[in-house]
């Protein structure tokens, strides 16, 4: 069985996520932390629910999702896992983040990258990857049929959608990246989103004002 602990993090209200699975493996999707005081809560709970972190994970690589990256690559040796498309957004950070009076240390660049139908493996649990653009050039987001969630970034909110206005962001393209991506998963599924409560995809079809099903 897989379950989801919710973090919220940094000035932008993030979510990051842990996955976690029956036996102590759990996954870190956008690592978000901004403080020593975020970077201690998350690991307190790796460490009082006994797991161990096996992969770390990045919907997309603008500032709020990656800016824990480089803490938990030294605290646990992992390297995000990332479309190769997020790269240059990925680097961009270094040279905005001080804007917003951030503290924020380089993400390690990995040398492999996801692609549109990898697999996140949590143990025995496989989590899809779906490519779903528009927010940014190359976000992913990661899906559960077995369970029946999405971890799904800053793609769809609860009645609402991901900014487009941003560098590499495109409209059009999330629009119809959430029609063929998102609205095609069951009615049922819960979509964790990158900022705000859960919502679930026949909710947004019926009621969101951006995009319906």
């Amino acid at each position: 069985m897989l379950k989801i602990q919710t973090f919220t993090f940094n000035p932008f209200q993030e979510n990051t996520y842990i996955v976690y699975d029956e036996i102590g493996n759990c996954a870190i999707f956008d690592p978000g932390t901004s403080s020593t005081q975020e970077e201690q809560e998350l690991t307190q709970f790796i460490t009082d629910q006994k797991l161990t972190p096996v992969a770390l994970v990045n919907t997309h690589c603008h500032v709020d999702h990656v800016l824990g990256n480089r803490f938990i690559f030294e605290q646990y040796g992992l390297m995000p896992q990332l479309h190769e498309g997020e790269v240059p957004t990925l680097v961009a950070v270094q040279n905005y983040a001080p804007m917003y009076g951030i503290r924020y240390e380089v993400s390690p660049i990995p040398e492999a990258f996801l692609q549109e139908g990898s697999e996140i493996t949590i143990g025995s649990h496989i989590l899809k990857t779906l490519f779903v653009p528009g927010h940014s050039p190359a976000h992913l987001c990661f899906y559960s049929a077995d369970y029946g969630f999405l971890i799904g970034g800053d793609v769809l909110f609860r009645n609402s959608i991901g900014r487009t206005d941003l560098p590499g962001g495109n409209h059009q393209l999330l629009l119809d990246s959430i029609k063929k991506e998102v609205y095609t998963l069951p009615d049922n599924t819960v979509v964790y989103p990158g900022h705000g409560p859960t919502t679930t995809v026949g909710y947004e079809k019926e009621t969101n004002p951006f995009v319906r099903g």
